[in-house]
């Protein structure tokens, strides 16, 4: 095994992380590996509770490639079993648990979507169900005799629910344990995770000496803020760019960010470093448009290759500069007597029933909703009247938003 020498090591390691807890004990395992020749153990966990990876999950991925690069064990932890119990971090309620079809469901794209970051020859995938499942109830009270209640309500969420005497179940406090055990059984020396992670991560320092382990180093990474500016990138708050999302989908929602959070998606999610990533974040001040566009092409190309990325921005600009339809939409062939358009009055159809019947909205009154927001065109007009309708007969191109048509054509 050929690792760099340690300060080298942990140059790579500091860049663009938050928190080393604790960084000397980091130092002294980079030592005693290059030393006796063995790689360390590096672990994170991911629950699979939503079928796509984000690129603010591939902010931790891509440190974990870069301790693949210094020659390192990475296990990519697969929470089959925790997403069953739910990571209440930063969560005002309890979170609903999944079921197992659910979690196996949701587990079936994250490797073709994480080794678009790792390595695949250097990646080891670990199901936790396969130790948590098994474990017995001794076994199961054997863990939590090592952590007390009032320890638990030191974390900021936990503490604040119990404050304001908001409800907090038994078997969310097994969350943080249950993925402290997982520590335990892969013998980690270090463990990644975004910032607001840091007490699951602590707890596995707590559990492993009782195991005869030498604590893991807890790793800390900023989190991405979304699309919104605000929210950290989340499927929930519909802020967030899919590592398997279509190239052009990629650009197009990189061009949707506030000019804020340029020098931050820069650093995080553009793949440039040193030289690079300085004129970058020069012309980000001097130019946010431009900057934008570049920072669309990066991401697209990272996940896609370099074609895509040029392919994105130009079919950006067919679509929002020379207003052109894209080449490929959703078509569907209709009646004007199916039972879901809501019968021919006038001789048109509500829009708002030929949305929700070619999957542009959710529902009528979604519909009328996205109408009252200005979101929604047909034929190039946009609607105005939650109550439009339009002609029975020909073809009708309706268009949600900026991204979203649909062809709707009556035969």
């Amino acid at each position: 095994m050929n690792f760099p020498p340690v300060r080298e090591q942990l140059d790579e390691i500091r860049r663009d992380t938050l928190e080393i807890v604790p960084e000397e004990e980091l130092e002294r395992k980079l030592e005693r590996s290059l030393k006796t020749q063995t790689p360390l153990v590096i672990k994170q966990g991911f629950d699979p509770t939503r079928p796509d990876l984000h690129i603010g999950h591939a902010v931790s991925l891509r440190k974990l490639r870069t301790f693949q690069e210094l020659g390192h064990d990475v296990v990519f932890v697969m929470g089959g079993y925790t997403a069953m119990i739910g990571d209440p971090t930063g969560r005002n309620d309890t979170r609903p648990p999944l079921t197992e079809e659910e979690v196996e469901a949701n587990s079936h794209t994250y490797a073709e979507q994480m080794f678009k970051v790792l390595d695949p020859k250097k990646t080891r995938i670990e199901n936790n169900a396969k130790w948590l499942k098994p474990l017995t109830l001794k076994d199961i009270l054997k863990i939590t005799s090592h952590y007390t209640v009032a320890r638990m309500l030191e974390r900021n969420d936990f503490h604040n629910r119990y404050t304001e005497g908001r409800p907090i179940s038994i078997v969310e406090f097994m969350y943080p344990l249950m993925q402290a055990y997982d520590s335990v059984v892969l013998r980690a020396d270090v463990e990644l995770g975004g910032n607001d992670q840091k007490f699951n991560l602590l707890v596995a320092r707590d559990l492993q000496p009782h195991w005869g382990q030498e604590p893991q180093v807890c790793l800390m990474m900023p989190l991405l803020r979304g699309t919104d500016g605000v929210a950290k990138m989340s499927k929930s708050y519909d802020n967030y760019v899919g590592i398997a999302d279509a190239p052009d989908q990629q650009f197009g929602r990189t061009m949707s960010i506030p000019d804020e959070l340029l020098d931050e998606w820069y650093r995080m999610a553009s793949g440039l470093r040193g030289a690079e990533l300085d004129a970058a974040l020069e012309q980000a001040r001097a130019e946010p448009y431009r900057a934008k566009r570049m920072l669309g092409r990066l991401i697209a190309a990272q996940y896609h290759g370099a074609e895509a990325g040029t392919a994105a921005e130009e079919a950006f600009d067919a679509l929002f500069k020379r207003k052109e339809i894209p080449d490929e939409i959703p078509e569907f062939t209709l009646s004007a007597d199916d039972p879901e358009l809501g019968g021919v009055q006038d001789g048109g159809v509500l829009v708002s029933k030929l949305l929700v019947r070619a999957g542009l909205v959710t529902s009528g009154a979604d519909a009328q909703r996205q109408i009252q927001q200005g979101a929604i065109s047909v034929g190039g007009e946009k609607v105005t009247d939650r109550f439009a309708r339009v002609p029975a007969t020909g073809d009708h191109v309706l268009q949600r938003g900026k991204r979203h048509f649909a062809r709707v054509r009556f035969g």
